[in-house]
């Protein structure tokens, strides 16, 4: 489970440590692609795999079932944890999402995003922007409405 919100740094090289209190939560490999919300995900290789699984099932007949396993599949990368706790962040990864320096890494259970810190900032000020949606949001789930 991955939980909370880091600023972390990405180095010359592309490396991310991770965060070491998620290290047991994670598989000896992850797998790091295209997010949503401008954001790239880091998902346990064993998580993934399931994902995958599901998406495949849908078939390739629809073309939004295309274009969504090229979306998540087409520029995935499995990755292997070093000793260190340390990720490789694919190059043309880091260059889509505007990804390197400082970065917030933010747990939300069972995946991992990255985030550019001002994309991050203005993501939060928009869902803080309106607590009582956020009040709404919890009562229906809480109550297993919607």
């Amino acid at each position: 489970m991955f939980l909370g919100s880091y600023q972390h740094t990405i180095d010359d090289k592309g490396r991310l440590t991770l965060p070491s209190k998620w290290r047991e939560s994670l598989d000896t490999n992850v797998v790091v692609t295209r997010g949503l919300d401008d954001c790239l995900f880091v998902i346990p290789e064993s998580k993934f795999q399931t994902m995958a699984e599901a998406i495949d099932a849908q078939g390739f007949e629809s073309n939004d079932a295309r274009d969504w396993e090229r979306y998540l599949f087409g520029m995935a990368e499995i990755i292997e944890i070093d000793k260190q706790g340390r990720i490789l962040i694919p190059q043309t990864l880091r260059s889509q999402f505007g990804l390197n320096g400082e970065v917030m890494i933010v747990g939300v259970y069972s995946r991992i995003e990255i985030w550019d810190p001002k994309k991050y900032q203005a993501m939060t000020e928009r869902i803080t922007s309106e607590p009582s949606a956020i009040a709404q949001r919890m009562r229906e789930m809480m109550r297993g409405e919607k």
